[in-house]
């Protein structure tokens, strides 16, 4: 299967300290990846390099095996890699529905006709209605985001990054901040996601990683120091001393 996303010798420095050193990974249609690792060891700094958010020292980054690494962040997601956020960015005083309806506007080009017209847009609404149903948040779609539970909010940016139909989707924390209560609706999100699409999450909550990672990516000082099966991670001496620790030798694990 060819992939869909690669990074290839990625490298930046900032003031001459290397945050991302030499970082290498291919993903397929349909991967389940952590990328994990201790505050500091890169990780949000690689995310903004692959979505054009910062500009690599050099590297290249190919999606579909389309060189992308001078494509700013807009033009990547139009060629279909999406991200979430560690912190909740949507408006405030627009609707899921809004929220939604927009991003499958801009998806087809037709920013032009957003808000008052799009509710009269029946393939729209047709497409809002299902991804808002998918994620339960059909009953909240034309109430404000400001009176929406966090976790709701959470499972909005999915309902939006989903909208753009992304190829290759990383999420930032996905569960941060969000209630334990709510939690297992998040993780159901992620399990309902479409089999062909290609994720990469950033997660410090390990059971949340190990419930949903096929393949574990360690980063650390900005180099990758593992990469392989959810299994094989808790055992790697590397990860042992700079990440995991106590994790590693709970008896849930061992």
């Amino acid at each position: 299967m060819s992939p869909v996303f690669e990074v290839a010798n990625l490298k930046k420095a900032f003031g001459g300290l290397a945050v991302t050193n030499n970082v290498s990974l291919t993903m397929s249609p349909g991967d389940r990846i952590a990328l994990i690792g201790p505050n500091g060891a890169g990780k949000t700094t690689f995310v903004n390099l692959v979505t054009g958010n910062l500009s690599p020292d050099s590297g290249e980054v190919r999606l579909g095996g389309e060189v992308v690494t001078k494509v700013d962040a807009i033009g990547r997601v139009r060629r279909g890699l999406v991200r979430s956020f560690q912190v909740t960015r949507l408006f405030q005083d627009m609707t899921p529905a809004e929220h939604v309806g927009l991003a499958v506007l801009q998806r087809d080009g037709k920013t032009g006709r957003m808000f008052g017209n799009f509710l009269r847009m029946p393939d729209v609404m047709a497409e809002v209605d299902d991804l808002l149903g998918k994620l339960g948040l059909t009953f909240l779609m034309h109430r404000k985001v400001s009176e929406i539970a966090y976790g709701q909010q959470r499972l909005l940016e999915i309902a939006v990054a989903l909208a753009l139909k992304p190829k290759v989707l990383l999420l930032d924390e996905p569960a941060a901040g969000v209630p334990q209560s709510d939690t297992g609706r998040i993780e159901q999100a992620l399990a309902d996601l479409p089999a062909d699409l290609a994720v990469l999450m950033i997660e410090h909550d390990m059971d949340l990683v190990f419930r949903f990672a096929r393949r574990v990516i360690v980063l650390a000082a900005g180099a990758i120091i593992f990469d392989g099966l959810p299994d094989d991670v808790t055992k790697d001496a590397r990860v042992r001393e700079a990440y995991l620790g106590s994790y590693a030798n709970a008896s849930h694990i061992a």
